[in-house]
């Protein structure tokens, strides 16, 4: 079993791979207008006047001008795309935020909003040369009530600080993902981030009771609230939440943290088939019931590819098929009759082939840290093309062998696993670096195949820049319409994220 050093270790092995894909040139990505060819919309070039007005209602410390300051910023995670942005602002306040948006609405001077830039399709790095306006400064929580369950705080904290600091009220975040350390909770919001505790508290538009946000020329929504039930009119919240920076810049946040379960158990299971890996999830549903809270499927490659990534060890021999069963509770003996009923049932059935349970919370996030590690460990392939897509259970893992009898052995790696629990599949195609014939070989078959089942192209990453022009396989021509309709009423000018979300004409 790992140790709880070792997982730390991960998170800073993780961290420092991403750094190093910042720091090497070698390793930069093509301009995203290169590789891509897109053309740069009607928008005015920075000055040194507008350089002068940032820095007179910031610090020159938090107005980053030069090039080895800015790159980080310039870079999305997945090394998918690079923008050329000279000037990155880091305001403290809402007030600052307003007085930035203003001036630049004014200028028609374009705008990308950036939290903790982990995400995988684009959508929080300029694509030219728009003006970066991080939150990393915007981290202060303002109120913690025990009572009725609510965070107050700014877009910028960073989600694992805001578990740490709810879970010593008593409480929980609804919300978990293996970014954790470093994602804002305003980027969670904006792209309606789902995460690994969806199955048991469902998504953010459900959690956020209210937010602040800055539209285009600078006017301040205060749509906060501390209540679950506000049936007052227009829920103008959720216009923001999923709209991924586009219709306005996000700076407070009020979530509902539900109370901490006392009792936690997680099991992790061996599997000889995906079939039996359908079978043993409708056995969870049906004999945890309320307890369970997270249920996810992960195939031999990718876990794999994990555990040599950072040394680790598989608590059990290896199998095509893992499952990652936790459950919930407040009565521990009630839960672990439950998890031992559902276990032995299953593996008295040949669903479950081996498996080790635990309570412990070392142990807890050891096995956890084998789910959570993949998506970093993936990337010490070289380049990885990732697809956050919503399919029918009963297809779910079709795709990843499709995709592997397709590619063949153009792909270095091809592997699925995800969120079992809402139907969400993360593929992963590696190969040594990126390759523009092999990226036309995936792409638009995925995206095709999703449709043909009914499914999402993205179930919990958002559009971005990435998927803008397959956002028509999940939406109808109405509904892209009424976006677009949105879109220029809250941001006349088009300076906030452009080039994002909506298909380009």
């Amino acid at each position: 079993m790992l140790s709880s050093l070792r997982v730390r270790n991960i998170v800073w092995k993780q961290a420092s791979l991403i750094k190093r894909s910042y720091n090497a040139s070698a390793q930069l990505p093509d301009l995203t207008k290169d590789r891509y060819q897109v053309k740069r919309g009607d928008y005015s070039q920075v000055t040194d006047a507008d350089v002068g007005f940032f820095q007179s209602i910031l610090e020159n410390s938090r107005v980053l001008l030069d090039e080895s300051d800015t790159q980080s910023y310039n870079i999305d995670f997945m090394k998918s795309v690079r923008g050329f942005s000279r000037v990155v602002l880091k305001p403290k306040t809402t007030e600052e935020v307003s007085g930035i948006l203003r001036y630049c609405n004014d200028r028609k001077l374009a705008v990308c909003p950036q939290g903790g830039n982990t995400g995988l399709v684009g959508g929080s790095v300029p694509v030219f040369d728009e003006i970066v306006v991080s939150t990393q400064l915007m981290n202060r929580i303002d109120n913690i009530d025990e009572l009725s369950g609510t965070l107050e705080c700014q877009s910028g904290c960073i989600l694992e600080q805001l578990e740490q600091a709810v879970s010593e009220k008593g409480l929980c975040m609804p919300l978990d993902l293996g970014a954790k350390g470093s994602c804002h909770i305003g980027g969670n919001v904006s792209t309606n981030a789902g995460g690994i505790r969806l199955l048991r508290y469902g998504n953010l538009h459900g959690s956020v009771l209210g937010v602040e946000a800055v539209k285009a020329d600078g006017t301040v929504l205060d749509l906060m609230s501390n209540f679950k039930k506000d049936n007052t009119g227009y829920h103008l919240k959720h216009m923001f939440i999923g709209s991924e920076g586009t219709l306005g810049f996000l700076t407070k946040v009020s979530i509902f943290c539900p109370t901490a379960s006392r009792a936690i158990n997680v099991a992790f299971l061996g599997l000889e088939s995906y079939d039996a890996v359908l079978k043993t999830f409708l056995a969870a549903k049906r004999d945890l019931g309320e307890i369970l809270s997270s249920c996810e499927m992960i195939d031999q490659e990718a876990l794999d590819c994990s555990l040599n990534a950072f040394n680790l060890r598989s608590p059990i021999t290896p199998f095509p098929f893992y499952m990652l069963v936790e459950t919930s509770g407040s009565n521990g003996a009630h839960d672990e009759e439950k998890l031992n009923y559902f276990l032995e049932t299953s593996m008295n059935n040949g669903l479950i082939q081996d498996g080790t349970v635990t309570n412990n919370p070392t142990k807890i996030k050891d096995i956890w840290a084998l789910r959570e590690q993949i998506g970093a460990a993936i990337l010490r392939d070289g380049y990885c093309f990732k697809y956050d897509i919503s399919l029918p259970l009963p297809q779910f893992y079709e795709i990843v062998d499709i995709m592997k009898k397709r590619l063949g052995n153009q792909a270095r790696r091809i592997c699925g696993y995800g969120h079992l629990g809402d139907a969400n599949l993360h593929l992963n195609i590696s190969s040594s670096e990126y390759s523009a014939d092999l990226h036309k070989q995936i792409e638009p078959f995925v995206y095709e195949h999703t449709s043909t089942l009914r499914g999402s192209i993205s179930a919990e990453h958002g559009i971005g820049f990435m998927k803008t022009k397959y956002l028509k396989l999940s939406k109808n021509q109405q509904a892209i319409d009424l976006m677009g309709e949105v879109k220029r009423m809250m941001d006349p000018n088009g300076i906030l994220n452009p080039y994002k979300v909506l298909p380009r004409l």
